[in-house]
């Protein structure tokens, strides 16, 4: 068994991200210790530390990568500048297509932590995914783990039980996880377990060598609405908190990856479940999406699902563009969707009750109050966008949809409100 102790953060480094969180050390250690925080961080890359999990703000990932249909490795590189540029804490290389080694380390050069999910490299190396066989998945998985990946989605619930399960209770949308498709017709064509689930303590062992982050991935996530009450996901919710335990027990970081496509009402309950059988451990979630027909504007979707899903204890959302189910993203969708991640991650964070969060609300007001539009570029989660909005008509002290009947200038003198002390922070 590995010493968790093992992989607890040097003291420099404890002690930035518990300036950064505004979270006590003794705390933040406690919370690392229990599994309940990891630091996504490989030995062998450098990068500023970033925590997710309980008491940490809510974090962002974006995916980038390339497909067969759409290979340009410049066109990665944008997307992900442009995510960073807008608040994305990390990064996913999801690249199909084009010299995937190459790709990977463009990604990696980027000073954030880095996603992978292996086995589509392994599927790739093999031709197609019921040729890939154990020691290749672990191959790559090691490959990948050598050249600096923080975090790995590995699919290591979807076994034969949760095979039988959709075999049995048939969902309208079937498995739409690309990684779960791969794990099931492996099994199918094989008549075998999955690997990573037989084989979850070698896994372990692989991660632990260098410090990776097991992300346990969601193969059987609802692909639409009325898939979200089928026994597949839940099955597959057991299976993540037996391997979340294991790993925890084993000393290895791990992140539990949750629902795509889910009612509303129901986000709450699916969290807490994840969250109780994980042992708490942090909730990594695509959307949820909270409705099916919001073609164009998933983004939004999303960003309501995720903000909902935060109140109830999720700690890190994946970013859904405005194309999805549509096109393969651009520049432009990255970084639409990415600001509405954002946006969900601030107002998780305001349900949670963090103090920055809602002090930088307080001093917004404040700033609104006064008319005073640099203050308010300042803590405007997009500052650049608000600015060049603001800045499309005449220059003058109010806004353009009240003019010379602001409301706010009518009556800002009546009601005297306490300077705000230049020292104050968000």
């Amino acid at each position: 068994m590995v010493n968790t102790r093992d992989y607890l953060p040097d003291q420099s480094v404890l002690r930035t991200i518990a300036q950064t969180e505004s979270i006590e050390e003794d705390r933040l250690l406690r919370l690392i210790e229990q599994g309940r925080v990891v630091i996504p961080h490989n030995t062998i890359r450098e990068h500023p530390p970033l925590a997710i999990g309980e008491a940490t703000k809510v974090k962002v990932n974006v995916n980038v990568g390339t497909s067969q249909d759409l290979c340009s490795p410049d066109l990665e590189r944008e997307k992900a500048q442009s995510a960073l540029s807008e608040g994305a804490h990390t990064l996913m290389d999801l690249s199909t297509g084009g010299d995937l080694t190459a790709i990977r380390r463009m990604i990696l050069s980027f000073p954030v932590p880095v996603g992978t999910v292996p086995v589509y490299e392994a599927v790739r190396r093999a031709g197609n995914a019921v040729d890939v066989d154990a020691d290749l998945l672990f191959r790559v998985i090691r490959d990948q783990c050598k050249e600096g990946v923080d975090f790995l989605t590995l699919h290591c619930g979807v076994n034969q039980e949760v095979f039988s399960s959709l075999c049995e209770d048939p969902r309208r949308m079937g498995v739409v996880s690309r990684g779960g498709a791969f794990h099931v017709a492996m099994m199918a064509a094989r008549e075998e377990d999955n690997p990573l689930w037989t084989e979850f303590d070698y896994l372990c062992e692989i991660l632990s060598e260098y410090g990776v982050v097991a992300s346990l991935g969601d193969g059987m996530r609802p692909g639409c609405y009325e898939d979200a009450v089928r026994e597949a996901k839940t099955v597959e919710y057991l299976n993540l908190g037996r391997l979340a335990r294991r790993s925890h027990d084993l000393g290895v970081p791990r992140m539990i990856e949750g629902p795509g496509h889910m009612p509303l009402e129901q986000i709450g309950y699916n969290v807490r479940m994840i969250k109780e059988l994980t042992r708490n451990a942090p909730l990594y979630l695509l959307g949820p999406l909270v409705t099916d027909i919001a073609a164009g504007y998933d983004h939004v979707a999303g960003a309501i699902g995720g903000a909902i899903a935060c109140k109830y204890g999720a700690n890190f959302l994946c970013m859904v563009s405005p194309s999805e189910h549509l096109a393969l993203p651009r520049v432009h969708d990255i970084a639409e969707g990415t600001r509405a991640a954002v946006l969900a991650a601030h107002v998780g964070d305001l349900l949670s009750g963090r103090p920055d969060a809602c002090n930088r609300e307080r001093l917004m007001g404040e700033a609104r109050q006064k008319l005073d539009w640099e203050k308010q570029f300042s803590l405007a989660l997009f500052p650049k966008t608000a600015r060049e909005i603001h800045g499309r008509d005449p220059e003058n002290e109010t806004c353009s949809m009240c003019g010379d009947l602001c409301a706010v200038k009518m009556v800002r003198d009546l009601f005297k409100s306490p300077d705000v002390s230049d020292s104050e922070k968000y």
